[in-house]
């Protein structure tokens, strides 16, 4: 079996170590001890851009926001969906600088280099400023942040889920416009709760984790604003 090699370490607000590992060709970031995502399970991570963004194939300049770079798997497919339209834009909101940077200096070339695509910008920060900014600024907005609604890297980010939170998810949405949330695991009182926020139809899509449709499943909560 191949060495596991630390590529870089950082500390998290929370206080746990968030590490980057390479073991051949592969790629793994932990935190606390515990896998947060690996360059061979990226699969769930794609389908929830296209899975997010479907409903927007009509639209000749969709405006989307992506909270959690990860290792660029959901900016790639999200790239991908939206094809040749030039006039689309791509924000992505990371909260860990050190995760932007592994991407531009380790990982980018595992889903193709997205962050150099023209319609991408880059922000370092939460997610929940971007949301705030303004009201029906986006058309799809694509969460992959932490374990999904239940946090795993900061406890901070329960702080999204909140009724307050998904309102403001609302809020930042065109009419029509699209919120989808990726999970580890199913969460059905998440589904009644973003109705209840008046999102219409909620849909939960279980999907495969790796590409090849084989291993383990998550899930894609796709959620429509009116």
């Amino acid at each position: 079996m191949q060495r596991r090699n630390v590529l870089d370490c950082v500390v998290t607000p929370d206080g746990h170590e968030l590490v980057l590992y390479q073991r051949g060709d592969g790629f793994l970031m932990e935190v606390a001890g515990e896998e947060l995502m690996s360059s061979r399970t990226h699969g769930s991570e794609e389908d929830l851009a296209r899975l997010g963004l479907a409903a927007l194939e009509d639209h000749p300049a969709p405006r989307v926001l992506i909270g959690g770079l990860g290792m660029g798997f959901t900016v790639r497919a999200a790239l991908d969906v939206l094809g040749d339209r030039p006039r689309a834009t791509v924000v992505v909101a990371e909260v860990f600088p050190a995760v932007i940077e592994w991407n531009r200096r380790w990982l980018g070339h595992l889903a193709g280099e997205p962050l150099r695509d023209p319609r991408v910008r880059v922000v370092s920060g939460d997610v929940r400023d971007r949301v705030r900014a303004g009201t029906g600024v986006y058309d799809g907005i694509l969460l992959d942040v932490d374990n999904g609604p239940e946090a795993l890297t900061l406890d901070s980010n329960q702080g999204l889920y909140t009724d307050r939170s998904l309102d403001r998810l609302h809020e930042a949405l065109t009419p029509g416009g699209v919120l989808a949330v990726w999970s580890a695991g199913d969460e059905p009182r998440f589904v009644h709760r973003l109705e209840r926020r008046g999102f219409w139809p909620v849909d939960t899509r279980r999907v495969a984790a790796r590409a090849s449709g084989r291993g383990g499943r998550h899930v894609v909560f796709v959620a429509h604003r009116p």
